[in-house]
């Protein structure tokens, strides 16, 4: 199917060069344009050129948050950023998508032809126009709103005051509200393209982040956003056919099916892969989980993705690991079930499927030896995995997608589970959230999960009332977050962190929360636990002192064991700032503003 999409893909390539030559001929006083503004096909021409904004996560999207622990500390959340003497996200070349959105704008109307194929391309570019808003507003704040077309030399709108973020994110809403009616629902949209309920996923996206960042900063009038949050989401639950669906079992494996890799030893549980496989599916399109995907097709357009994942030299943190629940619903401190983390082999035993979905371990294939599944009984602990934890939620066991830039597997854009996931907090912070409410969206969500493994054959669904986790107070005795919130608050955060990982959005949510103190928390950069048992364990499987040079830490568990672990940074623990919830503005256009921009605060 997705050969079928292979001339569409090629004209994207085409028109960044061909395009780019027509508008470079455009004279920079007038507007003339020769003959470009002339048909639909060239107004699909000039869309084409933003699709390569589109986010889609890579092996580092978690790297700036508490999920992911790099070889190398993070400058940012390390306090060792500085004001950049330029460039910084503010100069003026990172407008320049806004600055192509308002000169389409200016222009389309000289096209004759039908008005809603016309406005099917008005609503592709405000979306972008939103989604570039939106971007610049979660980074800097109050940010200049410009919606008319400038001369191509006229930086002074750079310059100009700047606009309050609410002001712009209302504009923004207002160009996503203008997309979602002139853009087609799925079935008349080609595969690949923005459509209507593309649109309505960043609408909620964008008020769930608003009404939140506004609600932890006591800024009143938050409950609007989350309200219009909740009502966009639920449309796209009710109207948009999308579901949460097991995938097609491309590695499902039976008792005897999967080896290790070094041992020669078969895994012992029958374990489907329910949630690992959909992101390494080849084709997403026929997915009633993927809203949109961004397609990949082989000698034509592909990414380095599976390969990357074992490459980039990032860690998972032990903190990320302790937040999966346990198999019967409870958090590994209240769960009977929960047998340590004195070895790698028990720490994944009776938890979230999830866990053993996208954390390297013995039950996951890494690796297509000929016809056999090969997996790591152990994973490694070295610069590549500074934590003894490897993220592979989009690691490919096929060798093919293995090799540079081969990767063919395409990716999601939007993703139902966020609308699942954006419709439960939004209505929890509401106080409106009722267990009908649940059902219809995390607990989708888990159903995915079910297998014969779990007790009684399911995930534990959540309830309006869940067992208070006592790791929600880990640092000094302070909530994780610096305040308290909710038993079911805290478990819908949970849920998003687990269904979310490695896609990208964790940051976002620690700034929308107001929850920097959470990266203070040490086992946030910390890894495996390094007791002599673990040790002797990786010295017998790799045949050599694994842990020789390894730095280690000693800390007081939440159940009063002192415990060594990994320690990947040799510097003291991470200071909270928060001056860190905004990108500071670079320092030439502090000065080329004369006065009219005011740096961020704490900066």
């Amino acid at each position: 199917m997705k050969q079928r999409y292979l001339l569409y893909i090629l004209a994207c390539l085409v028109f960044a060069t061909s395009c780019k030559k027509v508008l470079d001929r455009t004279p920079q006083d007038a507007i003339t344009d020769l003959n470009f503004w002339s048909s639909i096909d060239n107004l699909k021409l000039y869309c084409n050129n933003f699709y390569g904004s589109l986010y889609v996560p890579g092996a580092t999207a978690d790297n700036q948050s508490d999920n992911s622990v790099p070889n190398t500390v993070n400058t940012w959340l390390y306090g060792d950023a500085v004001v950049p003497a330029s460039g910084g996200g503010w100069a003026y070349s990172n407008w320049s998508n806004i600055r192509n959105a308002n000169y389409f704008l200016a222009r389309y109307q000289q096209v004759v032809d039908d008005p809603a194929l016309i406005n099917r391309y008005v609503g592709e570019i405000k979306f972008f126009r939103a989604n570039e808003y939106f971007n610049k507003v979660k980074s800097f704040g109050d940010v200049p709103w410009i919606n008319k077309d400038l001369n191509i030399n006229d930086s002074a709108f750079l310059y100009k005051p700047r606009t309050p973020r609410q002001t712009v994110i209302d504009s923004v809403i207002a160009d996503l509200n203008t997309a979602i009616a002139y853009l087609p629902a799925p079935a008349n949209a080609e595969l690949g393209r923005l459509h209507k309920y593309a649109a309505l996923q960043l609408l909620a996206r964008v008020n769930l982040y608003q009404g939140t960042w506004m609600k932890y900063r006591n800024v009143s009038g938050w409950q609007t956003y989350l309200t219009n949050a909740a009502a966009a989401a639920k449309q796209i639950m009710d109207n948009g056919g999308y579901s949460i669906p097991r995938p097609t079992a491309l590695y499902y494996f039976k008792n005897g099916d999967l080896v290790d890799a070094k041992t020669n030893t078969y895994a012992t549980k029958d374990y489907p892969l329910y949630y690992k496989e959909q992101f390494i599916t080849e084709d997403l399109t026929p997915n009633k989980e993927c809203v949109m995907p961004k397609i990949y097709v082989v000698n034509v357009l592909t990414s380095g993705l599976s390969r990357t994942v074992g490459e980039a030299n990032v860690g998972v943190s032990k903190d990320l690991i302790e937040d999966f629940l346990c198999d019967d619903g409870l958090p590994i401190a209240l769960s009977p079930r929960y047998k340590g983390d004195d070895s790698a082999a028990i720490e994944f035993q009776n938890r979230d499927p999830r866990l053993r979905n996208m954390i390297d371990n013995r039950f996951l294939p890494n690796n297509l030896n000929n016809t056999t599944l090969v997996s790591n009984y152990l994973s490694p602990v070295a610069s590549g995995t500074p934590t003894g934890y490897l993220a592979s939620k989009f690691k490919s066991p096929i060798p093919k997608q293995n090799e540079a830039n081969q990767t063919t597997y395409d990716m999601f854009v939007f993703r139902y589970a966020e609308v699942l996931l954006t419709y439960a907090e939004a209505l929890a912070e509401l106080g409106t959230i009722t267990q009908t409410d649940l059902d219809n969206s995390i607990n989708l969500l888990r159903a995915r999960l079910d297998e014969p493994s779990l007790p009684g054959g399911k995930m534990a669904r959540l309830t309006l009332n869940p067992a208070a986790d006592p790791n929600a107070t880990t640092i000094a005795g302070k909530s994780r977050y610096g305040y308290a919130v909710s038993p079911l608050i805290y478990e819908i955060r949970r849920e998003r962190r687990i269904e979310l990982a490695f896609e990208g959005f964790r940051w976002d949510d620690i700034v929308r929360w107001n929850a920097g103190k959470l990266v203070e928390n040490p086992k946030t950069v910390y890894g495996i636990v390094a007791s002599a048992d673990v040790r002797t364990q990786y010295n017998t499987y790799y045949g050599s002192n694994v842990f020789t040079g390894v730095n280690l830490a000693t800390i007081t568990d939440w159940d009063g064991k002192n415990k060594q672990v990994i320690s990947p940074y040799t510097r003291a623990m991470r200071t909270w700032n928060d001056k860190l919830y905004l990108n500071p503005i670079p320092q030439d256009q502090i000065n080329l503003g004369r006065g009219s921009i005011a740096q961020n605060p704490g900066w």
